[in-house]
């Protein structure tokens, strides 16, 4: 079965950077392509950032394109969001993802999720 697990998440000033982390376990990032999701309060969850199970496609929502960069280490089996110029809109809980075959931004295309990050920014 496999297993997400997100860590990094915290308390930022606007324009800090911040780098979220997902461990996955019972499987292999590198056959799945891997994402971030997030979801603010009262809203519906939203596309983040997608990584193809090979690594060769990335995509990114247009509020974050610029800003955000989504990586993986297939040999740790972690995916990573470096998140740059951080902004109070990015307020958030951050889930990982994972789906196997190719990236769907729909969240209910996803097969697998973590329990979330909180990512509060301030300022």
């Amino acid at each position: 079965q496999v297993q997400l697990a997100e860590s990094g998440g915290g308390l930022a000033q606007a324009g800090d950077s911040l780098r979220l982390s997902c461990a996955i376990s019972g499987g292999a990032v590198s056959n799945h392509a891997m994402g971030w999701f997030r979801q603010a309060p009262g809203m519906e969850r939203e596309f983040v950032a997608f990584i193809s199970y090979n690594g060769a496609v990335t995509r990114y929502a247009d509020s974050v394109k610029g800003r955000f960069t989504i990586s993986r280490d297939d040999v740790k089996d972690i995916v990573y969001l470096q998140m740059n110029d951080l902004a109070s809109e990015d307020t958030a809980l951050y889930f990982c993802a994972a789906r196997q075959g190719f990236i769907r931004e729909d969240p209910t295309a996803q097969h697998y999720w973590g329990r979330g990050t909180q990512v509060t920014v301030s300022g």
